[in-house]
C-alpha cells in the first residue's frame, strides 16, 4: 500500500526592514505588520489540512510565520537548522542594482562567479542540506502533512534541484512570493509532484528586504 505525504515549503512573511539592508542571518529581523497578517493567511489556508508537523529556520522571521501554523493544529513548533537563509557575505548592507557595497570596488571580486555563486553559500549546498531537511520532515509526518518555514533562495534552490534544473538562476524570475507554499507531494519517499500556491498573494522578487 502506497504511503502519500505532503511537505509544504513555505516562506516567511514580509519582514521589517525600514533601511533596506540584506540582512540574511543577522538577528533581530522580524515580521512587518503586513508579514503577520501574512503569516495568518497561511495558518487559514492550512487550517483544514492534515497537518503533524511543523518545523521552521531558527531565523525570527520564521520562527514567527510558523506560529500561527503551530496554534491553529495544536503542535508543538520544531527547529532545523537546516532550513535556515542562505550565508552571504553582503550581510547587513545595501545591495540594490546601482546602489551601496555593489558600487564599491572593494566588493567587487565578490561577484567573481555567478554560477556558485562567489558571494556566499554555494548553491549545491544550499540544495543539499534543504533536501536533507525535507526528507526528515517527510518522515516525521508520513502519511499526513509537514509544513517547513524557510526562506526564498533555499526554497527556489530545493526546488530547482528536484525539478533537474540548473542551480543558478536569475532572481528576479524566482517563483517564491512571500508567504508562499511550494508543496512536495510523496508516494513513499518518492516525490511525484510539486505545486505551487500564494495564499497571501504575489510578491515581487526583486524586492530587497522581503
Amino acid at each position: 500500500m502506497t504511503t502519500r505525504t505532503t511537505v509544504h515549503l513555505v516562506r516567511h512573511g514580509e519582514v521589517e526592514n525600514p533601511t533596506g539592508v540584506l540582512y540574511g542571518r543577522l538577528p533581530g529581523f522580524g515580521l512587518s505588520e503586513l508579514g503577520k497578517r501574512q503569516a495568518l493567511i497561511v495558518a487559514e489556508h492550512l487550517a483544514g489540512n492534515d497537518i503533524s508537523h511543523v518545523v521552521a529556520s531558527p531565523l525570527e522571521r520564521a520562527q514567527q510565520t510558523a506560529g500561527p501554523i503551530t496554534d491553529s493544529h495544536q503542535l508543538a513548533l520544531d527547529t532545523d537548522d537546516r532550513l535556515i537563509e542562505a550565508d552571504n557575505v553582503f550581510e547587513g548592507m545595501r545591495v540594490a542594482v546601482g546602489d551601496g557595497a555593489l558600487r564599491s570596488p572593494r566588493h567587487w571580486p565578490q561577484l567573481r562567479n555567478p554560477f556558485v555563486p562567489s558571494w556566499g553559500e554555494p548553491y549545491v549546498l544550499i540544495a543539499r542540506r534543504m533536501l536533507a531537511a525535507v526528507y526528515r520532515a517527510r518522515q516525521a509526518a508520513e502519511g499526513h502533512e509537514a509544513v517547513c518555514v524557510s526562506h526564498q533562495l533555499p526554497i527556489w534552490t530545493v526546488r530547482r534541484f528536484l525539478e533537474g534544473k540548473r542551480l543558478w538562476h536569475d532572481p528576479s524570475r524566482r517563483q517564491c512570493s512571500l508567504a508562499s507554499l511550494t508543496s512536495l507531494l510523496f508516494e513513499d519517499e518518492r516525490l511525484v509532484a510539486i505545486r505551487y500556491t500564494e495564499p497571501a498573494g504575489a510578491s515581487s522578487p526583486k524586492v530587497t528586504g522581503a
